[in-house]
This record gives C-alpha cells, sequence and structure tokens, in this order.
C-alpha cells in the first residue's frame, strides 16, 4: 500500500477527499501524514477523526524557511512517504523540500493554469469574467503554480456568484485530484 502525505492550511475539504477515498479502497494509498501550517486548522480535526497521524507547525517558530522544511522532510522520511499532495497548502515549496521530494510533490489549483495563478484564483476568474472555469493538478517546481500540468478539467459557468462557484469547483478537484493521485502512485 502506498503511502501519501497531504499539506493543508486551512479547512481541509480535498484532505478529507483524498483520506475517504483511500478507506474506500479507491485509493491503494494511506494518508500516512498531514502537514499543516497552521495551529488550530480544521484540517487537523479532520486528521484526527481520520487517525492520520499530523505535523502541524508555526513557521514563526522556525528562524528560516529551510529549516521547518528539514523538519517537514524528516517527518516525510519517517512516515514513508512516496508522494505529497498539496491540498491548500498556502506556502510556497522552498528548495529543501524540493531537493528532497522535487518530483514527488503535486499541487491542485482552481484554475486552468497558466491563467490565474496565486492565492485567489476564483476571484479572479470570477472579476475577469470568464465563462469556462476548471482546475489543475501539477507536479510542483520551484515557480508559482508552475511544473509539469497532470490533469485538467474544465466546466462552463455564467453566474456571478462566488459561493456557487466555489462548490462547483469542490466538486470537479476532489474527483480530479484523486484520480490523479491513482494514476500516479501506479504508473498509469
Amino acid at each position: 500500500m502506498h503511502r501519501i502525505a497531504v499539506f493543508a492550511s486551512g479547512e481541509g475539504t480535498n484532505f478529507e477527499a483524498i483520506a475517504g477515498a483511500c478507506e474506500r479502497g479507491v485509493l491503494d494509498a494511506r494518508v500516512a501524514l498531514l502537514v499543516c501550517d497552521r495551529p488550530g486548522a480544521r484540517a487537523v480535526g479532520r486528521a484526527a477523526a481520520h487517525g492520520v497521524d499530523t505535523f502541524v507547525f508555526s513557521p514563526r517558530e522556525y528562524p528560516s524557511k529551510a529549516d521547518y522544511e528539514r523538519e517537514i522532510v524528516a517527518r516525510l522520511d519517517a512516515a514513508g512517504v512516496e508522494l505529497v499532495c498539496l491540498a491548500g497548502y498556502m506556502r510556497i515549496v522552498g528548495d529543501t523540500l524540493l531537493a528532497a521530494y522535487g518530483g514527488r510533490i503535486i499541487n491542485v489549483h482552481p484554475s486552468l493554469l497558466p491563467a490565474f495563478r496565486g492565492a485567489h484564483a476564483i476571484e479572479q476568474a470570477l472579476e475577469y469574467g470568464v465563462k469556462v472555469f476548471g482546475v489543475t493538478i501539477h507536479r510542483v517546481d520551484a515557480t508559482l503554480d508552475g511544473g509539469p500540468i497532470l490533469a485538467q478539467r474544465a466546466f462552463d459557468y455564467e453566474g456571478g456568484d462566488l459561493a456557487e462557484l466555489e462548490r462547483l469547483v469542490h466538486a470537479t478537484e476532489y474527483p480530479l485530484y484523486i484520480e490523479t493521485i491513482d494514476k500516479i502512485l501506479n504508473n498509469k
């Protein structure tokens, strides 16, 4: 059985989708570790409910990004993690983590990259007036929301309700992320 880690900073809804897929046998994997940079984030409670070990840290308690990333790498190695899945992790992955896990870190992003990079992609796309929205899964490299694209899925939306659009994004990203993780783990 494959061992994956999920990194999250907030609600943890993608964590929940991934952990559930593992428990249902949709993924031949288990979430071995949740990494969270925000103590008190809802993702931590979700991990506890699934019996998943966590590493929760406050970046300010470390002298540098390299210092906390060394700690993350040690935790990933100890857990035997093969694949890192960023799921609402609101930090840019640095050189230390990329050196250890480069090529084995993927991210889900709520736009059709390369359009609308960054933390507010859904709002930016809505403000711009696009009519086709979507989700991208990509390998993580040193660029912001860069790296090779692994999968994309688009959907039409002509409304203006941000909450409704966010629900549609989630409904698209959960299955796409799970399908992509499965493909990676099983060399499809």
